[in-house]
């Protein structure tokens, strides 16, 4: 459960109390890239532990009946408290405050027999799961990510996962810590040595990245828009590399596709609630938001519109509200 205070000057210093005028609830974690894959269009199924709590109940309701996401491979847990994190969004970016008990289930106790898939999407700070190792042998890719090392070990028992990996989305700092290396070029030369395909997220700079299999390298900068609240747009940002994926699209395009679905991400208040629908993205298109020129840059996205989108707009889908209901 992702809770987001946004409008904020800075962090409260010891002490003190701020007030705000803008605070968003929505799915978070995983669910940041589920709900996002869902919005493109494919075809999602969700593998997690809910809680039997409130949040538990809100957020199994919004993610089967308005996100179209598969919680099959999902089970709510009888007395375990659903994970719960603050966000707090500030000068285009955001720190962060959890609380979360140790998951009662492992990946491959919520699932045994994984199905049919194009690919996946793993999480790395812990082994790759059989399940996922299983889609990749039926010919499947596996996508993966890792979130903040709280201990700040960086243990290189992480990078030893990617042999299992076919697609890693660091975001620059992580990348740079766990390759022990000064910038996030050297880090995606490092981590290129280990997988298929890699990706390093800068943010505001865009996102570099490596793929070995076809040999091309590519950078791609940001979506040039405000930035209302950043939580969870690297998240939507590999979601829209996923689909470029999918869509057998050269990595340039892949990278701009993600950047193009990030920065339409962050206009909105919350993390999951603000990833884009198609029909967001044809109004982006049509707008004059960004200079010509640049608006050019994402034409090949157009044939991938599907015309029933087209008009629609970003009020297609429901979004959290800047205050809590």
């Amino acid at each position: 459960m992702d809770m987001i205070f946004t409008g904020l000057p800075g962090l409260p210093p010891p002490g003190t109390e701020l007030v705000t005028d803008g605070l968003g609830s929505a799915p978070g974690g995983v669910a940041n890239i589920a709900v996002a894959m869902s919005r493109l269009g494919l075809r999602t199924g969700l593998a997690a532990p809910f809680g039997d709590d409130l949040f538990g109940s809100y957020l199994w309701r919004t993610l089967t009946e308005q996100e179209d996401v598969d919680l099959r491979w999902s089970r709510r847990v009888p007395s375990w408290s659903t994970p719960v994190t603050v966000s707090l969004a500030y000068a285009s970016d955001r720190s962060m405050v959890t609380y979360a008990r140790p998951a009662p289930l492992t990946a491959d106790e919520l699932v045994a027999v994984p199905p049919r898939a194009a690919s996946c999407f793993v999480d790395i700070d812990r082994p790759v799961p059989h399940w996922a190792r299983t889609v990749r042998e039926a010919g499947g890719l596996v996508f993966a990510d890792l979130g903040w090392d709280p201990t700040e070990t960086w243990s290189s028992d992480v990078l030893d996962r990617l042999a299992h990996v076919d697609v890693f989305l660091p975001n620059a700092v992580e990348a740079m810590a766990y390759t022990r290396t000064a910038t996030a070029e050297e880090a995606l030369e490092a981590l290129a040595a280990r997988v298929p395909a890699v990706v390093v997220k800068q943010g505001a700079r865009g996102a570099i990245a490596i793929d070995s299999a076809t040999g091309e390298r590519a950078a791609a900068p940001a979506l040039p828009v405000e930035a209302l609240d950043p939580t969870g747009a690297g998240d939507v940002f590999a979601a829209g590399f996923v689909y470029g994926t999918l869509a057998g699209w050269p990595l340039a395009e892949r990278l701009r596709f993600a950047n193009l679905c990030a920065g339409l991400s962050v206009r909105h208040h919350s993390g999951s609630l603000g990833a884009p629908c198609w029909g967001e993205i044809a109004e982006f298109g049509e707008s004059a938001e960004v200079p010509a020129e640049v608006l050019a840059e994402y034409a090949f996205v157009v044939p991938h519109i599907p015309d029933a989108e087209i008009g629609r707009g970003a009020d297609s889908v429901t979004r959290a509200a800047p205050t809590l209901r």
